[in-house]
């Protein structure tokens, strides 16, 4: 087994060390963030960093980097309050991959891919048309790591959107079922066949 030290780490090479460290968390969500600014400029970024915050009330977390270059989807939110996550599934790898290019802020990536974006109930932002699980988040607040610059953005569920074979009689989002990719490092996706489930433990 390889051994590697925070020396080593910081003598690697870069595109090495990024892959190296972008990998060894394991699996990440793959999401695509769906935003329009206030000049109606839509935007589609990919993104690995959506986690769980909390149930009740229903909220997630993405972390942005360092603000010290223009961030469409970061200005876009913080702009209008609002954005989308919309689940990448195996359809669509290609091209939601591609949304990671750093285009103009006046170029939508809804133009420069097949993706396509759709609205429902009045809301502000687009949603990917094809995602099998697409949410609607409204902005709450947001975290500096002093540490790296970035910044960690809180969103609230205001709506969620969900096909209907995925959902299980307990409330369990079957993502297999949906062909969901997740991303290992940056540029690696996988797709789960299946989910093994195990019932709530109890002390032995």
């Amino acid at each position: 087994m390889a051994y590697i030290t925070n020396d080593d780490i910081d003598s690697l090479d870069f595109l090495y060390r990024i892959n190296l460290i972008n990998s060894c968390s394991g699996y990440k969500s793959a999401n695509l963030l769906g935003t329009k600014s206030n000049e109606g400029v839509e935007n589609v970024a990919v993104f690995s960093s959506v986690t769980h915050i909390g149930s009740n009330p229903p909220m997630l977390g993405f972390f942005c980097r360092p603000t010290t270059v223009i961030r469409d989807t970061y200005n876009n939110i913080k702009s209008t309050g609002f954005y989308t996550i919309n689940h990448i599934h195996d359809g669509i790898l290609e091209d939601a991959h591609h949304t990671s290019a750093a285009y103009d802020t006046d170029i939508s990536e809804f133009d420069k891919t097949q993706l396509i974006s759709e609205y429902k109930k009045e809301f502000h932002a687009p949603f990917v048309k094809s995602a099998p699980i697409q949410l609607a988040m409204e902005f709450v607040e947001e975290y500096h790591i002093k540490a790296n610059g970035t910044l960690l953005v809180i969103g609230k569920i205001v709506g969620l959107h969900v096909n209907d074979e995925l959902i299980e009689d307990d409330g369990f989002i079957n993502l297999s079922k949906g062909n969901v990719a997740a991303i290992n490092g940056l540029d690696g996706y996988a797709v789960s066949k299946s989910n093994t489930r195990f019932e709530y433990q109890r002390p032995k």
